[in-house]
């Protein structure tokens, strides 16, 4: 089982920057997508090749030790990228093939 967990799980709208850790043993990413109204988080449909569909992406943390879209989050590395956020709902997900329907997703809460 894999996870994916946002602390905090709510920030105020604006700039936000994203720090992750990948304290796991694979590599991974994460990628900010809105989370349609009435779907939670966790109900996205994936391809055929294990991926959700990034369509609407606001950014993503992929580049080990660097800032914003790379080859994957290496086992003990961090990455980290900044996005602008209006209010509403995002679904964090790592979107390499399998992970996403392995529980690597979260919700984030963007407030006024």
């Amino acid at each position: 089982m894999m996870w994916l967990r946002a602390t905090p799980s709510s920030v105020p709208a604006g700039v936000v920057s994203l720090r992750v850790v990948n304290a796991g043993t694979l590599d991974h990413e994460v990628v900010v997508l809105p989370l349609p109204t009435g779907h939670a988080a966790g109900e996205r449909l994936t391809g055929g090749d294990g991926r959700v569909d990034e369509a609407g992406s606001l950014g993503e943390a992929s580049l080990s030790c660097g800032g914003g879209a790379g080859e994957g989050i290496a086992p003990g590395a961090m990455a980290w990228t900044t996005v602008t956020v209006p209010p509403g709902r995002y679904e964090l997900v790592c979107n390499f093939p399998g992970h996403y329907t392995a529980g690597m997703y979260a919700e984030l809460d963007v407030t006024r």
